[in-house]
């Protein structure tokens, strides 16, 4: 009879916990006290939120208008760091006068070549107008060699022909034609002047983030790892530094490859200006513009002073492929010295160009190199799953 009762008892303990197992979750029942603290709670919730989203758009509407001006301040301290670190410690530390050294020697090395290119306009401008007043500007006779250029030689010796026979009626029949033009050219000169005001204002805010550099990495780093986890905010810190100097480092040195590469071939050839040329052709390449649009009209006009002959051929496909050389340099330099592969480091910095302009060339690349570290880590790191241990089964019966 014991044994028959010991039995018993196990069968109703297995009976109870399969049912407690299988037995389906029935909701819980709210009080109405529980649910009137349920939809307070969840009020408050809402109403911190809208207050907080007011306060960040707010913000952002105030500090709209400085954005650009704060990020490229960014980038150049960023890329003149190194250089800054350097000088510090030949001043025996003096942050501030390393920073103060280096914006003063860059906004000079900036502001001179844009003086004299301003002077030597000036220069021209006076005997320009007048030649013209007086009538003494005449355009000489094209080449007879002019009409026979490819596709587009008969129609140059004509308007060239007309220029020089019939100037003011020339001018007339393309008025407005020259008037869209020149109102695009004094846009364009606008916006240069306004861009060499905000450039110079970036490299003076650039000068004191470099003079307290440690505290703007350690803020870096303490906000990397509030929004990437404490594991990842240093790393993050250090890939987005690495980034921004190599695509800067990349642009102005594939530029200035470009400038000497072009330039030597000005000067070989005896291209009028030939120095503001390749000065044009450096700023070109730094703004992400393609050269061609300094050396196209140049080859046209060596072509049309000197005609057709072996010099000039080898100097037209000589300098029309130095002017391309950017795009074989870009993916050989971009990206060097970063822990993302050189695709994503162009890809980001040809698609930040696009949706941008130039601040994006170097936006771009963080973001997407930024974005690609984090999702590889996500990957390599998937949640752990705790291995299920099956519960024993009481047999009846066992002991």
């Amino acid at each position: 009879m014991y044994q028959g009762a010991v039995l018993a008892v196990s069968a109703w303990a297995s009976l109870m916990r399969y049912a407690a197992i299988h037995e389906p979750v029935r909701p819980m029942l709210l009080t109405p006290a529980s649910g009137k603290a349920l939809s307070r709670g969840l009020l408050d919730v809402l109403i911190r939120a809208g207050l907080i989203a007011i306060l960040a758009i707010a913000c952002y509407w105030v500090f709209h208008p400085f954005l650009n001006l704060m990020l490229w301040s960014v980038i150049l301290a960023i890329t003149l760091y190194p250089l800054h670190a350097r000088i510090a410690r030949r001043l025996g530390g003096k942050q501030g006068r390393a920073a103060t050294l280096i914006v003063v020697v860059a906004i000079a090395v900036m502001l001179v070549p844009v003086y004299l290119l301003t002077m030597s306009l000036a220069d021209s401008v006076g005997p320009a107008l007048h030649t013209a007043r007086t009538g003494q500007f005449h355009v000489p006779p094209p080449a007879a060699s002019v009409a026979d250029w490819p596709l587009v030689g008969p129609k140059v010796f004509g308007i060239w022909t007309q220029a020089a026979t019939d100037l003011t009626g020339l001018a007339q029949q393309f008025a407005p034609q020259l008037k869209a033009a020149s109102l695009t050219l004094l846009g364009k000169l606008a916006s240069l002047g306004v861009g060499l005001l905000i450039f110079t204002a970036a490299l003076i805010i650039a000068g004191i983030f470099m003079a307290f550099a440690q505290a703007g990495q350690r803020s870096a780093v303490r906000i990397c790892d509030r929004m990437f986890g404490p594991e990842r905010g240093a790393g993050i810190v250090e890939l987005c530094t690495a980034t921004v100097r190599a695509v800067a480092q990349g642009v102005v040195g594939i530029a200035f490859i470009q400038m000497l590469l072009v330039g030597v071939g000005f000067v070989l050839m005896g291209v009028p200006g030939a120095g503001l040329l390749a000065l044009a052709v450096l700023l070109l390449g730094i703004m992400q513009v393609p050269a061609t649009l300094i050396t196209v009209p140049v080859i046209i006009y060596v072509f049309a002073t000197r005609g057709f002959d072996v010099a000039t051929i080898v100097f037209a496909v000589y300098v029309f492929v130095a002017g391309l050389v950017d795009n074989v340099l870009k993916p050989l330099l971009l990206g060097r010295g970063v822990a993302v592969p050189m695709p994503v480091i162009l890809i980001g910095a040809l698609g930040g160009m696009v949706t941008n302009g130039i601040i994006g060339l170097f936006i771009g690349p963080v973001m997407l190199a930024v974005g690609y570290q984090l999702f590889w880590q996500w990957v390599d790191d998937p949640p752990s799953i705790p291995a299920q241990v099956p519960e024993p089964i009481d047999v009846p019966g066992s002991p």
